[in-house]
């Protein structure tokens, strides 16, 4: 048998997709129990985060096993294969070990570096276990992957150059501005209740603010997470739990909300916030309407005075200037938005040669022509340039107010609507805008210490699967040398029936040690052997060679893989 993951991640799929193919509860639980009933795969394990989804599976042929994970990753994420499949990719034996020892250490997250991970792939194991999915592989792999990840955070400076996505999040809200100062003193709203969740609201106690709004569909879970809050020695905040059907309310009273639910729609609709945004400032809130200077509701806010245009002004313009928004110059780029290729391709070489009259230029003579290239010669050496003989007139923009609601959505799928972006005093920051704002690179040396760390440790695991893997050929040898043994002392006793115990009990000690003295060197050597890359045919040449039943290696194979399976979460 053998490692498979077959996967999509931030790095491999765009947003789009990742939310649209992201498993609930539920279908984890299904995912689990389909792979371990298809036929090439013995072991499951789901890995499904914000920003990426994983399945892990032993599996016994690797064409047959990338077809069916990725089968059934399409059939459970509810996005067809075709489409699925140029945004998966496939890792096999230590290119798969490698891999998720890279994603515990914070390597391939969206914020290098950060340690949230390690408690996600810790209930993916605990899932795992729960559903019986685990065996020998797989829980070896998670298990070490879980020790990597803590030895890298604790000997190198990871943690230095990434945070949690919380913590990332909220550095984008602030702006550049210290989180702790930014958020002192403000009001949060925490929307869900899980690991996620239960960390922003940690996380914003922790850095200051004055008060803690917790809403879950659950209302005991919010309940208990106030609670925690509220006790915790460590913080000194305001917590309360309120039901989901409150959240409007509390969007009024909120200068900070951060959610992360599982639910499969949007929780925070546009109109929700705006209308929330309006309760605050008692103004109505522009953004939604295809016109900038329309608010939500379709009502007019008063115009800007722009300055002068020069449309109307240009002989020869390919625009239909009846539709240039007036204060726009026909020689800016707001003009030509929107333009069709023919009409973008004419309006250029119109403003390239509009600065001089074409049939002016074509009567000129060389000698004028000589005189204007003086003229621009002496301009050159005199301000040292050449004069532009026609700008563009600079549009106006029209200002945004200052935000006065800060939203951070963790969730995948989004639970707040994209939409909200385009709105007047808000700031949304969410998985889209994350991944375009991290730096994959922050600190280069505690990166490649972390690197160098990930491939000691995949050798050491592969030479302990490969080691591991011969076990139940030596424990076949040993069990059979046992039952020689046992069947020579009979034999002995039937030739010598006058035999005393003393004597019987020093005979039978005696071949015990003759025979463990000689498979003694022949098995640790073959452990060393097989643990060396491409040692996994040692144990078929010892089988060979004491001709050992096939039979019996399976079953003490099978008996350590059902002791693995039967095992709790740890």
């Amino acid at each position: 048998m053998s490692l498979l993951v077959v996967g999509l991640s931030h790095r491999s799929a765009p947003v789009s997709v990742l939310e649209r193919a992201a498993l609930s509860a539920d279908a984890q639980i299904k995912l689990l129990q389909d792979t371990v009933a298809a036929e090439p795969a013995a072991e499951a394990a789901v890995l499904a985060t914000c920003n990426r989804i994983e399945l892990y599976a032993d599996v016994d042929k690797f064409h047959a096993g990338v077809a069916e994970l990725s089968t059934l990753l399409a059939q459970h994420s509810g996005v067809g294969l075709e489409e699925l499949t140029p945004y998966l990719y496939v890792h096999y034996e230590d290119r798969a070990v490698h891999h998720l020892f890279s994603v515990a250490c914070g390597l391939d997250s969206m914020v290098v570096g950060e340690g949230q991970i390690l408690g996600q792939i810790k209930d993916a194991l605990a899932q795992a276990q729960e559903l019986h999915t685990a065996g020998r592989l797989l829980n070896d792999l998670f298990q070490q992957s879980l020790r990597v990840g803590k030895r890298a955070h604790s000997e190198t400076g990871i943690d230095r150059a990434g945070q949690s996505l919380v913590t990332f999040g909220l550095e984008q809200l602030a702006a550049g501005a210290a989180v702790e100062q930014w958020v002192r003193g403000k009001k949060a709203l925490v929307i869900g209740a899980g690991s996620m969740s239960s960390l922003a609201a940690a996380t914003l106690a922790r850095a200051g603010v004055a008060e803690v709004v917790i809403a879950n569909r659950t209302y005991d879970r919010a309940e208990r997470l106030a609670g925690i809050l509220s006790e915790g020695d460590d913080t000194d905040v305001l917590a309360r739990a309120v039901p989901m059907e409150s959240v409007p309310v509390e969007l009024t009273r909120a200068d900070v909300v951060v959610s992360c639910t599982g639910a499969t729609g949007l929780v925070l609709s546009a109109e929700a916030v705006a209308t929330a945004v309006e309760g605050r400032t008692g103004e109505p809130t522009a953004g939604l309407g295809d016109d900038p200077r329309t608010t939500a509701h379709g009502t007019d806010v008063p115009e800007t005075p722009l300055p002068p245009t020069s449309v109307g002004a240009e002989e020869g313009c390919p625009l239909d200037l009846t539709a240039v928004q007036a204060g726009f110059s026909v020689m800016g780029e707001a003009a030509v938005a929107g333009m069709d290729a023919a009409t973008l391709e004419q309006h250029a070489a119109w403003a390239a040669g509009s600065a001089v009259d074409r049939r002016e230029a074509a009567r000129r003579s060389p000698e004028a022509d000589a005189e204007l290239i003086g003229a621009l010669a002496a301009t050159v050496a005199t301000v040292g340039r050449i004069p532009e003989r026609r700008r563009p007139e600079p549009v106006a923009e029209i200002p945004r107010p200052q935000p006065v609601l800060f939203l951070l959505d963790l969730a995948m799928p989004r639970d707040i609507d994209a939409a909200v972006h385009r709105l007047a005093g808000v700031r949304l920051v969410d998985i889209e805008s994350l991944a375009e704002a991290s730096a994959d690179a922050p600190m280069v040396a505690d990166v490649d210490q972390v690197r160098r760390i990930v491939s000691d440790e995949v050798a050491a695991f592969g030479a302990a699967q490969r080691a591991a893997h011969i076990t139940p050929t030596v424990v076949a040898l040993r069990t059979m040398a046992a039952d020689v043994v046992a069947s020579e002392i009979a034999r002995l006793e039937g030739r010598l029936p006058g035999l005393d115990d003393k004597h019987r009990a020093e005979i039978t000690q005696t071949v015990r040690r003759v025979v463990d003295k000689l498979l003694h060197a022949p098995t640790v050597r073959v452990k060393q052997l097989a643990a060396e890359p491409g040692g996994a045919g040692y144990a078929d040449a010892l089988r060979t060679l004491f001709d050992l039943d096939q039979e019996t290696v399976a079953s003490v194979s099978r008996a350590e893989d059902s002791t693995e399976k039967n095992r709790g979460p740890a």
